[in-house]
């Protein structure tokens, strides 16, 4: 039996509307139809249409108000383009981070990189290095891939590569979920020289894998970081 049929309908229905979100047909802030509109249109249960909201509802792809309806979601809001923010101060507040340098090119995607970012040897990507400062010091280097036909030009919007979420917006692009693992290693000269510390101290590493909307990685990033009066904190759904 093919793997779509052996999904539930509820999580089926789901996709549909997800895509539907994902192309614009629904658009960010717009109601939804009632359950029984959606169950008419989709030939199926109002209970399996209110599954698939209730998992819309989780994946933050929409918010349902008690007595008003399911709205969708804005998935370039502050709010929600922040949740790949996981560096906090020890009070939970935000890190006043900032970009103090930034280099993008342009390559042939690597064995790695192609495994992480799906894509064929040798497909272009955008390689980009940043350094992110707290105030004036130095946390953190990233080294970040993306597939290049994702964001075209991106060498002429530097500030937009300043973050995955900015990206996102500026070439209309929705994200979904993230993928992150997290290790310590021993600090290379390169990242010690930079952050401060002495050479082989023990850095955390953070290997991020970003989706769109329906699924595609749109970035797989690396930061080496110094978390002394940070936390990271992960968000579960």
């Amino acid at each position: 039996m093919p793997a779509f049929l052996r999904r539930p309908l509820y999580l089926q229905v789901c996709d549909v509307m997800a895509d539907r979100i994902a192309t614009r047909g629904w658009k960010p802030g717009s109601a939804l139809p009632n359950e029984g509109d959606l169950a008419r249109e989709f030939g199926v249960s109002a209970g399996t249409v209110r599954k698939a909201l209730e998992r819309l509802d989780q994946t933050g792809l929409i918010t349902r108000r008690q007595g008003r309806g399911s709205f969708v979601c804005d998935l370039t809001s502050g709010e929600l383009a922040g949740r790949f923010a996981t560096i906090r101060r020890p009070d939970g507040g935000s890190i006043g981070v900032s970009v103090g340098s930034i280099a993008i090119e342009r390559g042939a995607a690597a064995e790695e990189e192609c495994a992480r970012l799906q894509l064929e040897e040798g497909e272009p990507v955008w390689h980009i290095r940043r350094v992110l400062l707290d105030g004036d010091v130095p946390f953190m280097i990233e080294k970040a891939s993306m597939p290049a036909g994702f964001f075209p030009g991106l060498e002429q919007q530097r500030h937009a590569a300043e973050e995955i979420a900015l990206l996102a917006r500026h070439f209309g692009i929705l994200l979904g979920k993230g993928r992150e693992r997290i290790v310590t290693q021993s600090a290379s000269a390169e990242v010690a020289a930079v952050l401060g510390l002495a050479e082989g101290a023990l850095v955390i590493v953070l290997d991020r894998v970003i989706l769109a909307l329906d699924g595609r990685p749109v970035e797989w990033r690396m930061g080496w970081c110094n978390l002394a009066g940070k936390y990271y904190q992960a968000r579960l759904c």
